[in-house]
């Protein structure tokens, strides 16, 4: 017996369906952690020549906190290291003035379906299912915005979608 489905009810079903990270780029996924505290949105670096890999935005859910991310590709065997910070001032700054307002630093790492652990992937390559970024949930705790975040996010973010 075959089921027949109105074309309506089909294409509302199709546009409920969540994309996947194989059918986006990285510099359009958009992940969250297990509770939906924190949003990481990937965008565009917007320049073949810029020192940075991927830059993102990570949003604390109920506050106003929008935290920059950028990742570098450097070291041996090179990672993708990357920083999450909070309001740092621009222009000519220190060392010490980027201390002051990082709130994690560490390798990102994508994590596969099948649970293989790899490097970030770079803009214009298949986004990531899965990202680890570790000791991150420690670090929110024990930084500047913790008490207008009052929950420390898992490690791991999972894709929750592709912006346009």
């Amino acid at each position: 017996m075959r089921l027949s489905v109105p074309a309506s009810i089909l294409s509302a079903l199709l546009a409920a369906t969540p994309a996947w990270a194989a059918d986006c780029l990285q510099e359009q996924a958009v992940y969250s952690d297990t509770d939906g505290a924190y949003e990481l949105r990937f965008e565009p670096v917007g320049s073949a020549s810029a020192a940075t890999s991927n830059h993102f935005k990570v949003k604390v859910a109920k506050t106003d906190l929008v935290l920059d991310g950028i990742v570098m590709q450097s070291g041996d065997p090179v990672r993708a290291n990357g920083m999450i910070m909070n309001k740092c001032p621009e222009g000519d700054v220190t060392g010490d003035d980027i201390a002051a307002c990082t709130i994690w630093e560490g390798v990102i790492y994508s994590v596969s379906a099948d649970g293989k652990v790899a490097s970030l992937p770079g803009e214009g390559m298949e986004a990531a299912p899965q990202l680890l970024l570790p000791d991150f949930g420690p670090a929110i705790r024990n930084s500047s915005i913790w008490g207008k975040a009052t929950v420390a996010p898992w490690d791991v973010l999972t894709f929750k979608e592709c912006a346009q």
